[in-house]
């Protein structure tokens, strides 16, 4: 398959095989590790696409299975793609909708030929299978497109597990023999497989078999608990190839971040900054924090003494907690971009620590802190 994209892994971690790399796409170049705002329905909730980009943001996320819904990919494809529909100029990555569609748990029906399933909104069934994913994703033009995958629910068994990675396989196929766009898109294979070791391995061996721009892990926080997501993202990103670039799936904790990047992942994304900042919780280098909490009513000290994003820049934890209790939209938002700026500049220094040789140091100071808010054990 052609490569719309190209990925040059920079330098490399020898303690842990942490990578910083550059990304290559139609829509500009992506320094690796990145983390990758969401804006689910074309949209980053609370912000604006020129907030993301003065936090930071190199790519953002859309979401295939709410665009076909809403307003609808043909419409999308008529006003000249996404980029220009959202006046977004970076790269996009959209997801096929897969999790979305499995997350709807009693409106929908899974074949081996796709996924019958009813609009959460207003009841209508729509049909969606490998092939309807690539029309989809292939008229929104966005430059990394996701292959239709089945994702289960954990905790599941054995065979749930199987049969769903088996689909995943078949539509993997369909996929590929789909994509009408390979010199523009590039598109990625996703390994499910739960939380059992057995099954990640053969579908490791299954999806990087074909020859794809890059690979997902898919499947994971979806209901297990962290020291089970750590294993398998830690044993998962081993069996993927070293030339490719690596994309976790929708993670997106400080932790989650430097923990992926110490096994060698590349890419990740998560609603959390956003969706945690429209509850008045914010991230800080002493741990996550709720402005909610009459603690913060008199405290006129910024937001995080260590961080140079807007919020922390004009405006003190008094303030914020002023609008959160209120429930004034501009709380949400400057959270908002407090919280998506923060887990950019992580990533952004786990790839500085990588070039200066120093990343061990910056990993283990960071599990050392997070070992005393949460009483983790240490990783092996």
């Amino acid at each position: 398959m052609p490569s719309a994209i190209s990925f040059e892994i920079e330098h490399t971690c020898p303690w842990s095989g942490a990578r910083a790399g550059k990304l290559i796409t139609p829509h500009g170049v992506v320094e690796t590790p990145v983390f990758m705002p969401v804006g689910t329905n074309a949209a980053i909730r609370a912000m604006t696409f020129d907030q993301a980009e003065a936090c930071g943001a190199q790519i953002v996320l859309s979401n295939a299975y709410h665009l076909y819904l809403r307003p609808g990919h043909e419409l999308i494809a008529g006003a000249g793609g996404l980029h220009k529909f959202m006046s977004w100029s970076k790269p996009i990555l959209t997801d096929s909708g897969g999790f979305q569609v499995f997350s709807l748990d009693n409106l929908r029906r899974i074949t081996n030929d796709g996924v019958y399933f009813k609009d959460h909104k207003d009841g209508r069934e729509h049909f969606i299978g490998p092939a309807k994913s690539m029309e989809v994703q292939n008229a929104l033009g966005a430059d990394i497109i996701m292959a239709f995958d089945e994702c289960v629910k954990n905790p599941a068994t054995l065979d749930e597990a199987q049969a769903a990675m088996d689909r995943t396989h078949q539509w993997l196929e369909v996929c590929i023999n789909s994509h009408s766009r390979a010199d523009t898109q590039a598109l990625f294979g996703i390994i499910q497989g739960s939380m059992y070791e057995e099954l990640r391995a053969q579908s490791a061996q299954v999806v990087t078999g074909f020859d794809l721009p890059g690979y997902a892990i898919g499947g994971v926080a979806v209901g297990e608990d962290r020291n089970t997501i750590e294993r398998i993202v830690l044993y998962t990103a081993a069996l993927m190839p070293r030339h490719k670039p690596r994309y976790l799936m929708g993670v997106g904790t400080p932790w989650d971040i430097v923990y992926a990047i110490r096994c060698g992942i590349d890419m990740f994304d998560c609603v959390s900054p956003t969706r945690l900042a429209r509850h008045g919780a914010a991230f800080t280098s002493h741990g996550r924090i709720s402005l909610r909490t009459s603690t913060y009513s008199k405290d006129f000290g910024p937001l995080d003494a260590e961080c140079e994003c807007y919020a922390c820049r004009h405006y003190t934890r008094a303030y914020l907690h002023h609008l959160v209790r209120l429930k004034e939209m501009s709380g949400a938002t400057l959270l908002s971009m407090h919280n998506v700026h923060y887990l950019i500049q992580e990533a952004k220094a786990c790839r500085q620590a990588i070039f200066d040789g120093t990343f061990r140091s910056h990993f283990e100071r960071f599990q050392s802190k997070r070992m005393m808010e949460v009483g983790a054990e240490p990783l092996a």
